[in-house]
């Protein structure tokens, strides 16, 4: 071995591991759906707004952050509602009943912004 040569530590999670993940979110996100009558749609990404609100509203830290982000960064009613899908998405994946802040948190970090977008630019831009 070199100085160059050095061990990465094992991945976490294996191929197989993730995908026994992404499958019980599937179904997770399935069973919910039907629950709730929705009408043929069985994931996260085809949920109405009223939908959301009924399974990915998120805990009161998650609310506060999701309320600033979308004053700050300027989010449309799509954009609030995509970052809602994907953050009760995240939750699916933890195994989590709620959305919490970290995973709004996750979701928000996951947002493509314009090279122009000053928000995106500035390392304090939820800060404040």
């Amino acid at each position: 071995m070199t100085a160059l040569d050095l061990p990465l530590p094992p991945a976490p999670e294996g191929s197989a591991d993730v995908a026994a993940r992404v499958a019980t979110a599937r179904n997770a996100q399935s069973d919910r759906y039907t629950t709730l009558g929705a009408g043929g749609r069985a994931l996260n990404v085809d949920a109405s707004g009223d939908e959301l609100m009924r399974v990915a509203t998120p805990d009161e830290s998650g609310q506060a952050l999701i309320a600033d982000a979308a004053v700050k960064l300027a989010l449309s009613a799509r954009a609030y509602h995509r970052v809602l899908k994907v953050a009760r998405t995240i939750a699916d994946l933890e195994g989590s009943l709620s959305v919490k802040r970290v995973h709004v948190a996750e979701a928000l970090s996951y947002r493509r912004r314009a090279p122009s977008d000053t928000m995106a630019t500035s390392p304090n831009a939820l800060a404040n």
